[in-house]
């Protein structure tokens, strides 16, 4: 079970991992609580021993920077930016960095994985749609949703919803959890549901707590290699739960 978060961690490379990734992580370019450029996030995840990185800002309907007011394509273009300039950063020094984003649906969040820029903005009524139908139309698009920590208690959660039907893993440990129980809970969660699991470090900061991600035992071929791999719970171990 996770250990409590009560040390600064790094990333501790397991035997046999390949290709260490970071599944959940945030810029101050499309997160309104983020407090590091995309490309001081790449550096760090580099120089942390990360070879790649998922950007999964949080979205417009969450704690995002973008402005609401501008027409949907707009704010699209917006909040893709954080994830366009991490991966020019990222090409330039050879480091991976692929897109996601972590949406939100009254404080209970996803991390959505396989849809692209052009697939948001022809779709602008995620922002208004149930749901249960926001999460059935990712996986009808080819997409995955991970609950990103489902168990997680602060002042703005008001209420636990779980979707173990509609959700194609979960992140079972993240390191921004303040109590370790919400990390087991997660765990418990997954096992009694079949659901693969995910771990993530959710690092708002350059010097941030790191450490948390999937190892694949193989270097990836694209995003959707790596959606495989989570949708099957294959191919990959969890990072940082055994620090």
């Amino acid at each position: 079970m996770p250990e409590p978060i009560d040390k600064t961690f790094h990333l501790v490379r397991p035997s046999g991992a390949v290709f260490c990734l970071e599944t959940h992580m945030h810029t101050s370019q499309s997160s309104a609580c983020g407090m590091g450029t995309p490309e001081e996030m790449v550096m760090a995840y580099r120089n942390a021993g990360y070879d790649g990185i998922i950007v999964t800002d949080h979205f417009m309907n969450g704690n995002s920077s973008v402005d609401r007011s501008l027409p949907w394509k707009e704010q699209v273009d917006s909040y893709c930016l954080a994830y366009e300039k991490a991966k020019k950063y990222g090409d330039e020094i050879g480091f991976q960095v692929f897109f996601g984003y972590e949406f939100n649906f009254l404080a209970t969040e996803f991390i959505t994985l396989g849809l692209d820029k052009s697939w948001l903005k022809a779709h602008p009524e995620i922002m208004t749609i149930p749901i249960e139908e926001y999460l059935k139309l990712v996986r009808k698009e080819g997409g995955i949703n991970i609950h990103a920590h489902p168990f997680r208690e602060e002042r703005y959660i008001h209420q636990l919803r779980l979707y173990p039907d509609l959700v194609d893993a979960v992140e079972v440990f993240n390191l921004g959890n303040k109590n370790p129980m919400f990390n087991e809970k997660a765990v418990r969660f997954a096992e009694e549901n079949h659901l693969p699991m995910t771990s993530g470090s959710d690092c708002h900061l350059p010097r941030g707590r790191m450490g948390a991600g999937i190892a694949l035992d193989h270097v990836p071929a694209g995003l959707e290699d790596i959606i495989q791999c989570i949708r099957t719970g294959k191919g990959y171990t969890l990072l940082g739960m055994n620090e």
